[in-house]
This record gives structure tokens, sequence and C-alpha cells, in this order.
């Protein structure tokens, strides 16, 4: 899959069919979209891609008004956005900054400089409520129209269901605010995992007898915080369980950047001490413990951490139990 910051690249096709939006998280409702795409793009011969955006077009206009609270919790990083996308089999991502040039364009406009002029789209595929333009005063029927009269054919998808509810990305937050991760994972078809490069952190967890990788959240509002049980992806052969914190870390750090800090309860021999740093994991976030707290120091932070290790420990043991069960 290529990526592409705008679409004044040599390398970007001269045509594309083209779906559009900010897909956070790819949930089922994305995937279901991606597929049709897929399809339309191999019977007509072109390249499958996805333009979205970065900030997220409600970040840009929560920060314009000066209330960041109106700005939608992230599900996932841009990483993970792209790595999903990619796995869905997407031929091009095109990222086009969300500023003020671009918020300003009429509909009219935004057809003619982003999808004929900028991408050369021959179909376009969108969702059943799809708005678009200043004021998003574009919808379905005016590019219907503009297709028939600039050459490209419009579809559009209705809502993608699942036990009856309209799945979006919006259902998905409400979900991991709730900390239901069994929830989130039908929805994105997926256990919720974020990746990215283990970074060096305060090296806390080595005096309180739990030593964690840590990876940054790109993002300083993610859907969801708290203490989960994990599995980790990209150390070893096999995934890791464990546990991690998702938050700013309020006992330790005052107004800290997001963090995701994972302790693997066996650590690979051949790593070493030292051996995860640089590396990029993807932890699974499978079960949600409890919400994040302050504590009274480290000692009572220890006793914390240790009471987390030992539920998540009693979790897997309670699934692998629930397998054997199953089986017989």
């Amino acid at each position: 899959m290529q990526v592409f910051r705008g679409f004044h690249h040599a390398a970007l096709a001269p045509a594309c069919a083209l779906t559009i939006g900010n897909f956070d998280g790819v949930h089922r409702g994305h995937q279901a979209m991606l597929a049709l795409l897929r399809s339309e793009a191999e019977h007509r011969g072109l390249p499958s891609t996805v333009l979205t955006f970065e900030p997220h077009p409600r970040d840009y206009f929560a920060a314009l008004a000066g209330k960041p609270e109106l700005a939608p919790s992230r599900i996932a990083t841009l990483r993970d956005k792209l790595s999903e996308l990619e796995r869905c089999g997407i031929d091009q991502v095109v990222i086009l900054p969300f500023d003020q040039k671009l918020a300003s364009l009429s509909p009219d406009a935004f057809i003619d400089q982003v999808i004929v002029q900028g991408l050369h789209a021959r179909y376009v595929l969108v969702g059943d409520d799809f708005r678009f333009g200043a004021r998003r005063a574009g919808d379905y029927p005016l590019l219907d129209a503009a297709g028939d009269a600039r050459g490209f054919d419009v579809a559009r998808m209705m809502s993608y269901e699942v036990h009856g509810l309209r799945v979006s990305s919006s259902v998905v937050r409400e979900a991991l605010t709730a900390g239901d991760m069994a929830r989130v994972a039908t929805l994105l078809g997926r256990p919720y995992a974020i990746s990215g490069h283990v970074v060096h952190g305060q090296k806390l967890g080595r005096n309180l007898d739990c030593r964690t990788l840590n990876v940054r959240f790109g993002h300083e509002r993610p859907a969801t915080t708290g203490i989960f049980v994990v599995r980790t992806h990209g150390l070893a052969g096999e995934p890791l369980e464990g546990v991690a914190s998702l938050g700013v870390r309020p006992t330790v750090e005052e107004a800290g950047r997001v963090l995701l800090e994972v302790h693997c309860f066996d650590w690979p021999a051949e790593l070493g001490a030292e051996g995860g740093y640089g590396k990029i994991v993807r932890v699974e976030l499978l079960h949600k413990l409890r919400d994040e707290a302050r504590y009274d120091g480290l000692e009572a932070l220890q006793a914390a951490i240790h009471k987390d290790i030992a539920d998540a420990k009693g979790f897997f043991q309670a699934q692998r139990r629930q397998t054997t069960r199953d089986r017989i």
C-alpha cells in the first residue's frame, strides 16, 4: 500500500476508485465499504484509493472554536489506521491536512479540486451519511449529479449493522468509553489494539518490581483509558500475556502525555533486559480491569499494580479453563 501526504505526487495513480472518510477505528462498517471499493476497483482496472484527513475535521473545528472538549476522542492512531487499511487490501491512501483552506472549499470546489483534478477519480463510493464541503453543504445527490456531469461513477453504501445496531465510529467510542472490550471487538471484527515503537520511559517500573515497555499514543484524548488485560505481539514468536495501563499516570506525573505501559508476565530471555527498545509492537487490549487512579505514594501504587497482575493472570486462567471445557 502506498501512502501520500497530499495528491501532488508523481507516483500517484493517474486514475482511481475512491472512497472518502476519517475511518477512525476501521470498524466492520468501514471494512464492508472497503471490500466493495476493492471489488469495484478491480472490475474497472483501477487502484482502490482512500482519501482521509489529519487532523480529524472535528479536531480542527473544536480548536478553531477554542473548545477542545468538542473534539472526538480518538479510537486509533494514524499508524494503526493505516495498518488496518493495508490489511483490508487498499492500494493507495491519500492524507490531506484538514485546515482552513480545505474547510472553506465549497462542495463544487471540493469536487473539482480534490476529486477530479487532484485524484482523477472515475468511481466514488460514499456512506449513506456522507457530507462534504464548507458547512457540510454537499450531499450524495449533489455528488451524484456532479459525477454525471464530470464523467465519474458515484455509489452509496447504506449502513452496516451488527445485531440490529448500526456500526459507526461513535458507537465504537461509546463501547470503549464504557470499557466493554468484548463489544468493541465485535464492532471492529478484531480485538482493540494499539501499536507503536517501544520508547524509553522513567524506568519507574524497575523500582516497583514491575518492568514495563512504553508505547506512546499519538493523541491527547484516547477513546479509552485505564488498566487492561493485554496480549503483546512483536517481541517474540508467540504473543505475550500481560497487563497494561493506558493513560497519563496521575500518581507519578502531572499533565503527562498519554502512554501505554505494558508489563509482560514472561519476558523473553533472548531479548535481554533492554532488548525491547525500538521494536514495533502491537498490544491487544482484551479486558478492562479498572479505571486509572491516583495513589498516595509509590507503595500504594505498587500494591495496586501487583493486584492488577494477579487479576490479569486470573483472566487468562479463566479463559483457558473455558477453552478446555468447550473442547470436551
